[in-house]
């Protein structure tokens, strides 16, 4: 009885450290990015929930540096890997080399790549063609790089934040629907306000900013992991959100008739669990002891937006993703 008890604490002391952290996190944040509020709650919701994350968005608004300041609150290893047209996937995971040793024999040894670390950016993934793209795949979905038969665990905790441009723009390939069904949400981040604009311009030409202070280590994330797992949910909130995934597939008999004048595939199974994992961290970090509906509604655009391929008739009616999204939540609510 004594050690539920003792469980019961010490998760509860878990719980108040993550509902505090966040506003702990949006103060170091503020030093060096200013607004964002919806992408930064979205990314530490990835974060704590073990997800890894895709941010869409045009070049310079800060998606670098937003992934790279959360890595140093974490005080976590960080890897930043720029896609480009001719990178190979050596380059990402490593490459075996002839080395001789002292006695005159010859043997071949792996050297690691950059995604052996905990945070790894992707810097413009879409850059570069879809071979190389999928040399991230196992080391998202396993947590491993196999390299001539051997397997190579990565370090935990281990997050893929890759950032890429719109794809209406030149140079740029769309990333197969097996690697983007790994990415637990997609983050759109827009151009910011004009108040917001002046300050970071006002902010970044005359002075260097605050040094970020390291908060947390690997071992607190690993912990908040298990904690935010733990965090119970109702069947009819997990059944809702289902219903959101399986709304979104064409061709079924209870198919909305714009999902299938609009949508040529429909979001998997991963998409009703990253809801639910997504939801039981926003609630935590909200301080709450459960999960809402609210926090299902709060996620259904990120977790479904690069799920969801949209058809050619919704292309030419000027239909977005966003759009049909919002369309399927109205409803499987209503």
């Amino acid at each position: 009885m004594s050690s539920s008890l003792e469980q019961y604490q010490l998760e509860e002391e878990t719980v108040n450290q993550l509902r505090a952290s966040r506003d702990r996190i949006r103060e170091q944040l503020g030093k060096v990015i200013v607004g964002q509020e919806t992408v930064i709650e979205q990314l530490l919701i990835s974060l704590f929930a073990g997800g890894h994350c895709l941010i869409t968005g045009a070049p310079g608004l800060a998606k670098t540096l937003l992934v790279q300041s959360i890595s140093e609150i974490f005080d976590l290893k960080f890897q930043r890997i720029q896609f480009t047209p001719d990178l190979m996937p050596a380059d990402i995971t490593g490459t075996e080399i002839l080395e001789e040793s002292s006695d005159g024999h010859r043997h071949l040894q792996f050297v690691k790549g950059p995604v052996f670390a905990n945070v790894i950016l992707a810097d413009e993934i879409n850059r570069t063609p879809p071979k190389t793209q999928a040399a991230l795949l196992e080391a998202m979905q396993e947590h491993q790089v196999t390299a001539a038969g051997v397997r190579y665990p990565l370090e935990e905790p281990f997050f893929v934040l890759a950032t890429q441009n719109p794809i209406e723009m030149e140079g740029t390939y769309p990333l197969p629907e097996a690697q983007l069904d790994r990415f637990m949400f997609n983050v759109n981040i827009d151009y910011l306000p004009e108040d917001d604009e002046v300050a970071v311009v006002q902010r970044t030409t005359t002075s260097k900013p605050e040094p970020i202070e390291k908060l947390y280590t690997g071992e607190d994330v690993l912990r908040f992991h298990d904690v935010v797992r733990r965090v119970p949910v109702a069947e009819d909130l997990v059944r809702y959100a289902v219903r959101l995934a399986g709304a979104s597939r064409p061709g079924r008999q209870d198919a909305p008739d714009f999902v299938n004048q609009w949508v040529s595939w429909g979001a998997g199974l991963r998409a009703g669990q990253y809801m639910i994992l997504g939801a039981k961290a926003r609630a935590v970090l909200a301080g709450r002891p459960n999960v809402s509906r609210d926090d299902i509604d709060a996620l259904v655009h990120p977790v479904m937006r690069h799920r969801v391929l949209l058809s050619y008739r919704a292309e030419a009616e000027g239909i977005s993703v966003d759009d049909v999204i919002s369309k399927i939540a109205n409803h499987v609510s209503g």
